[in-house]
């Protein structure tokens, strides 16, 4: 929102210079200042990104906003300067219009800033989208931390502390207080003294869904108290990040509503008929139903189409062999096909899955593996995936070992770390091709 806000004032502050300089409302006839704009609004977004002012919390202080924004204006407007300097195009553009898009642009930043701030200040009174926040780490370092951060009040977070004990105990106690809560996000405050404990809590948090960042204790220093004074925030070291943000995750939702629409729709009599012939195959549901956790270990129903026997649920569990004699021979044609997966595209109309992201496994593995495998967890910080970059590179079917396993958490975190539209629309084609000429399927 704010990406999209600031190109629009970068566009309409140059327009308005415009209509300043010629004394009357009126678009640009000289297509080069249209160019100019179109350049500005792209360069802003990539300097503006450079400085960070697209991941900032809540506790940066406004002037520390407002220091960041004319800064990076400044930059902007600098390099069109040498843009249009060194391409000799620059003497055909009014200066008096520069210099009042200058300066409406850098005001018109910081007014989308101020209004953002406002309008996140009135939702957050509202209990609108306010974010709670647990401190990990001993009890004297969080209350000095909750302190500082009160100096500069921030509405829109709630700080909760992790009890000691938990802090100390176990993965699955410290996940499962987290998940009561609704905790998204863990502040540790450990100091550099406690390493051991430092490092257990990063493993802690390795292995749970949740934003993580370690505050560092320098306080402890105090080389100069106006030095501190003038962070409005702690200093943070990210531990984990949300990998989709903003634009990049409106870009693949949209994305993956729009194709899975359009696959729904052409897919319609193709899944009428193998709907038939499920029924015909035996007897039992069309789909097969099952709890699965999605992003952030949100449970939700995942569909397939049936290609096994119905079992009861303690078979359910156990993952499909090669030769399983739980499955139907029409379902094995579903499954070497891949057509028993069709289903889920309403799964991600539903907005449970993607089209490419890490499969879902069943709750059962996810409590036998999140033990074994480092960073398991890891793979629902994104919407699972109808396939994934695990499955495009031959880590299909049964997981039979720790080591297959951690294999394709390994692969799932590498996509959720390198994703970009690219990537998936690669992946979608490779699946393609797999799914034609590939006949390993079982």
């Amino acid at each position: 929102m704010v990406k999209v806000a600031d190109m629009g004032v970068v566009v309409g502050s140059g327009l308005f210079a415009y209509a300043m300089r010629v004394g009357q409302p009126a678009l640009p006839e000289a297509p080069r200042y249209t160019y100019a704009l179109l350049a500005a609004a792209a360069l802003t977004l990539l300097v503006f990104g450079r400085l960070s002012l697209y991941r900032q919390g809540p506790h940066v202080a406004p002037t520390m906003v407002a220091g960041r924004v004319l800064t990076g204006w400044a930059i902007v407007l600098s390099m069109l300067m040498s843009i249009g300097f060194l391409s000799a195009t620059g003497a055909g553009f009014s200066r008096l219009w520069f210099l009042y898009w200058a300066g409406c642009g850098g005001a018109g930043l910081l007014c989308v800033r101020s209004a953002m701030k406002g309008a996140l200040a009135w939702l957050h009174g509202h209990d609108i989208g306010r974010r709670r926040i647990a401190l990990l780490g001993p009890p004297d370092c969080s209350d000095m931390l909750v302190k500082r951060i009160q100096r500069q009040p921030c509405p829109g977070i709630e700080l909760l502390q992790v009890p000691l004990d938990l802090a100390l105990g176990s993965t699955a106690g410290l996940s499962s207080w987290l998940e009561d809560r609704h905790v998204g996000e863990v502040w540790v405050t450990w100091p550099m003294r406690e390493e051991a404990r430092l490092r257990h809590s990063i493993a802690q948090l390795d292995a749970c869904c949740v934003e993580a960042c370690w505050i560092p204790d320098l306080f402890a220093f105090r080389p100069g108290q106006s030095c501190l004074e003038e962070m409005s925030g702690p200093p943070m070291v990210a531990l984990s990040v949300r990998p989709l943000t903003g634009l990049s995750r409106a870009l693949k939702e949209a994305t993956d509503r729009v194709l899975a629409s359009i696959i729904v729709v052409a897919s319609a009599p193709l899944m009428l008929a193998l709907a038939a012939g499920v029924k015909l195959s035996g007897p039992g549901p069309v789909l097969f139903r099952q709890t699965r956790q999605g992003w952030d270990g949100r449970p939700f129903e995942l569909w397939k189409f049936r290609s096994m026997q119905v079992h009861d649920a303690a078979t359910a569990a156990s993952q499909t062999s090669r030769g399983d004699q739980r499955v139907t021979r029409f379902g094995a044609f579903l499954r070497r096909t891949s057509l028993d997966e069709l289903p889920q595209f309403l799964n991600v109309l539903q907005g449970h899955m993607a089209i490419v992201g890490p499969r879902p496994h069943a709750l059962a593995h996810n409590a036998h593996y999140q033990e074994l495998v480092p960073n398991y967890l890891q793979r629902q910080r994104v919407k699972p995936g109808i396939t994934g970059w695990a499955q495009v590179n031959g880590l299909r079917g049964e997981t039979d070992t720790v080591e297959k396993m951690h294999r394709r958490v390994q692969h799932d975190l590498a996509y959720i770390q390198h994703w970009s539209l690219w990537l998936d629309l690669s992946i979608i084609a490779q699946t393609c091709v797999i799914v034609l000429f590939d006949r390993d399927a079982y």
